[in-house]
Parts: C-alpha cells; sequence; structure tokens
C-alpha cells in the first residue's frame, strides 16, 4: 500500500497490536445482524471477557500478513468482525455460541489461539470445553483428594494404637503398661547361632572358672613363705676352729 493514509496506518497498528496481545480472536461474519443485534452481542462478550471489533478486509489482510498469520487471510471475506479475547477463550467461544442459537445469521469462521490456527469446527468446539473457574474448581478438588486422605490416615493411628493396646490387655488378660510394651516392642530379640560342628564354642569371660574337682584353686596366702635373713644378727662362733688350734698348741 502506497502512501497510505495515516488513519489507516493507525487501524493496522490497532489490528497488529490486539492480535499480538490478546490470548486467541474468533472471527466471525456478521452479515444480516443489525445495528441493536450487534451492540447486544457486544455486551454479551464484553461480559464474558473478550471485545468485538469490525474492520475492513483490507487492512486486516496487511496486520496478519506483518504478524505471519496468513492463514487468517482465507477468513477475510464478506462482512467480517473479530472478537478479541483476554482471558477465558471457552468462555467467549460459549457466548458466541449462545448468541447463534437465537441469531443464525451470525456464523464463526475460525480463529487464532495463541499462534495456532484455529478452523470453523476449532472454534466451536472451544464452546463445549469447561470454562477457566471450572477448571480451576476440577485442579482444586483433585489436589484436595489426596490431602483428605491423608488427614484420614493420620486420623487413624491413634484409633489403631488403642486397638492394639486393647486387643494386647486381653490376651493377657489385664490391664497393659503401655512403656513396659513399647520398650518390649522395641528391644530385639537374641539371635541364637548354633555351634558349628568341628568348632570349640567361644568361652564366656563373664562365667567363673570351674573349681579344682571341688576345692578351691591355690591362693598366694597358703603357700609357704620364704624366711628373710637377720642382717642384724651375729655370725655363729667356729668352736670347732678353736678347738683344733688348742690342741695344736698343747
Amino acid at each position: 500500500m502506497e502512501n497510505p493514509r495515516p488513519a489507516k496506518v493507525a487501524v493496522v497498528n490497532e489490528v497488529r497490536e490486539r492480535l499480538s496481545s490478546a490470548d486467541a480472536a474468533i472471527l466471525t461474519e456478521y452479515r444480516g445482524l443489525d445495528v441493536a443485534e450487534i451492540a447486544r452481542l457486544r455486551r454479551s462478550l464484553r461480559e464474558a471477557g473478550g471485545q468485538y471489533k469490525i474492520y475492513k478486509n483490507t487492512l486486516m489482510r496487511l496486520a496478519v500478513r506483518e504478524l505471519g498469520l496468513e492463514e487468517l487471510e482465507e477468513l477475510l471475506l464478506g462482512p467480517t468482525a473479530i472478537a478479541f479475547v483476554d482471558g477465558d477463550a471457552a468462555a467467549v467461544a460459549k457466548s458466541l455460541r449462545d448468541f447463534g442459537r437465537t441469531n443464525p445469521a451470525l456464523v464463526i469462521k475460525g480463529g487464532v489461539l495463541g499462534q495456532t490456527f484455529l478452523s470453523a469446527e476449532d472454534a466451536s468446539a472451544l464452546a463445549e470445553l469447561p470454562s477457566r473457574e471450572q477448571l480451576l474448581a476440577q485442579l482444586a478438588g483433585a489436589m484436595a483428594a489426596p490431602l483428605q486422605q491423608m488427614a484420614g490416615l493420620l486420623k487413624a493411628l491413634p484409633q489403631n494404637f488403642a486397638y492394639g493396646l486393647r486387643a494386647l490387655a486381653d490376651q493377657q488378660g489385664g490391664v497393659v503398661d503401655v512403656e513396659t510394651a513399647e520398650s518390649a516392642e522395641a528391644e530385639p530379640e537374641a539371635v541364637h547361632i548354633p555351634d558349628h560342628p568341628g568348632v570349640s564354642p567361644v568361652p564366656d569371660e563373664t562365667e567363673n572358672p570351674p573349681d579344682f574337682e571341688g576345692e578351691s584353686p591355690p591362693s598366694a596366702l597358703d603357700l609357704p613363705e620364704s624366711p628373710v635373713p637377720d642382717e642384724t644378727a651375729k655370725p655363729p662362733s667356729d668352736d670347732s676352729s678353736e678347738s683344733s688350734e688348742d690342741q695344736g698348741e698343747q
């Protein structure tokens, strides 16, 4: 388009910006609708989160070409309006479907969802999807179900413990001491390891040594003590040597 007028340039820019920022856009043919019906349709779409705009097809072609949405050019035939969606595309599609039931002149051509091209059947199928609020409610219900199950399990723990104590008391025929029962459960049982044939058992160092045929083993007190020599005592006199010397002198 050579030397376009500023007004046309502004319209092309508006369509391009709306298509870029919108979550979805649904193209419709409004042939046969009067001004009052179009105004009622606009109010209905506004309540659902959409805006209904009418532009010339030549200007809309320029905008979709700049955005690379050539698939939409095939839909720009005849009187065309665009329902821009900011939010829930299913809600806007439902509003168009409900209005078209009482006004057959409204025809859904197709559109885009993000960067995905929608045919007329695809755009009509959006009306059958749950709304955003319904999806959030279903998601919340799916997340709450495991939490409710966990709460039920936690609530059942004290009851199961009480039933176990009652059964134990019935077996013992009396009242069960909780601390004794818990310590009995916590204390592991001793494991008996059978002796291997041909291997002597390991002696238990804590046992008393065996008796010596009924007698007590000798202790250090019963042994005879060696006499300690007295260094202060005088050595005995050698009478034999002195008598022999006397006999020699005689």
